[in-house]
């Protein structure tokens, strides 16, 4: 191997030599697995009340409309702020959530309706939580291992998402939703002990960003004044608004298409476990190159039409591992290009553009999505982000 070689590439576990960092991923892996039990479930509650895929489009609106509309105000709020204080903030209105959640279906009276409010609720805390919690991983590492520590917070919460939903598929049955949604509740216990035990004397916390009345606009002049971060987020945003969307309509495509009622929790199961594989093939670079950006992106699009076109069960299965590796590794990629770029005090607002990218397009793309699924064709709904993504990718020519 070549010294040039051997330079930018190392070993994908390094950040874990961190006390701090062994400590917030523990906490951060038991909380998530718990996301994932209330995720599945929800889904899975949600298509059995009308059996449409619309209707898990709209939660998606309602879930991840406030990333849409707070997401880039929060990045400026959470580089103005202690990011940890931030985050057990938030992490302790997400517990309320998941709480109110499992009363309402406990006691009988979960609808539409409630889970639309509710989601609403998540998606709030969500919004200010996720470039909160997210920039404080940068603060447990020298600057040298952020991209690495970053890859490897995506691999722990890609890695919970192997457990949620395969738990949520052995406990639905003989315990119901109600009881995941209180799983869920009490797992933010683990989050929330891990963020109050980290060392504040081995932190490298960031300068607070000074109040300019314009932070927003400073983040995005940034990205927009760099062509290499210009294309990829341009890139990332439609990849992330039409071809993410698998949560909307595989409770749907299993059921109709393959005729496995429960194959959606198995699906999400293969899924991560091909996530795992993504996010660490990316933590091995030192230095995100755009050449490994556009290999992800073309494997997330080529997974994401042949699982839409797949004549059954077990070929779904099989398609859903490189659409995990795709699909993570293409997120922890853009999470490694925005950090290795960025100062200090503009991490939290790259890393809330970011979200705004992947995660405030779901209130456009899932509707969409779950409308394609219900009226035109369940195949179509998944394969159409595919070939979108491959339309978009010549972009990232331009990415110097």
């Amino acid at each position: 191997m070549s010294t040039s070689e051997t330079a930018s590439k190392a070993s994908p576990f390094r950040s874990l030599q961190h006390r701090n960092v062994r400590v917030y991923f523990i906490g951060l892996l038991l909380s998530n697995v718990g996301t994932w039990l209330q995720f599945t479930a929800t889904s899975i509650l949600i298509y059995r009340i009308n059996e449409r895929a619309t209707d898990a489009g709209l939660n998606t609106l309602f879930q991840f409309l406030p990333m849409l509309l707070l997401g880039a105000w929060a990045g400026g709020f959470a580089d103005r702020h202690d990011r940890r204080t931030v985050t057990i903030w938030t992490q302790s209105a997400l517990l309320l959530q998941a709480v109110m959640l499992a009363i309402a279906d406990f006691g009988g009276f979960v609808s539409l309706p409630v889970i639309y409010a509710l989601s609403l609720v998540l998606g709030v805390a969500n919004a200010i939580d996720n470039p909160s919690r997210r920039g404080l991983v940068t603060e447990l590492v020298e600057p040298a291992e952020i991209s690495n520590a970053m890859s490897l917070n995506t691999t722990v919460m890609t890695g919970s998402r192997i457990f949620g939903p395969a738990l949520a598929a052995v406990l639905i049955g003989p315990l119901g939703t109600a009881w995941l949604f209180a799983m869920n509740a009490l797992s933010y216990v683990a989050v929330l002990w891990s963020l109050l035990a980290l060392r504040r004397s081995e932190m490298i916390p960031s300068p607070p960003a000074p109040r300019t009345g314009k932070p927003v606009r400073e983040a995005m002049a940034f990205v927009w004044g760099d062509p290499f971060l210009r294309y990829s987020f341009v890139v990332f945003a439609i990849v992330s608004t039409f071809a993410f969307n698998y949560s909307v309509v595989l409770p749907k495509l299993s059921d109709v298409q393959w005729g496995q009622e429960n194959g959606y929790p198995i699906l999400l199961t293969i899924v991560s476990i091909g996530s795992i594989g993504g996010a660490l093939s990316t933590a091995r670079f030192r230095v995100v190159g755009i050449r490994w950006y556009g290999i992800l992106v073309t494997i997330n699009a080529l997974s994401c039409i042949a699982l839409g076109f797949a004549p059954n069960f077990w070929v779904a299965c099989l398609v859903a591992l490189p659409l995990g590796f795709g699909g993570t590794g293409l997120v922890a990629s853009m999470t490694g290009i925005s950090q290795q770029k960025t100062s200090p005090e503009m991490r939290s607002r790259l890393l809330a553009l970011q979200s705004v990218a992947f995660l405030g397009s779901t209130p456009i793309g899932g509707p969409i999505t779950g409308w394609i699924g219900d009226h035109i064709s369940i195949q179509w709904s998944l394969a159409y982000g595919g070939f979108l993504s491959l339309a978009v990718l010549p972009l990232l020519r331009r990415a110097k």
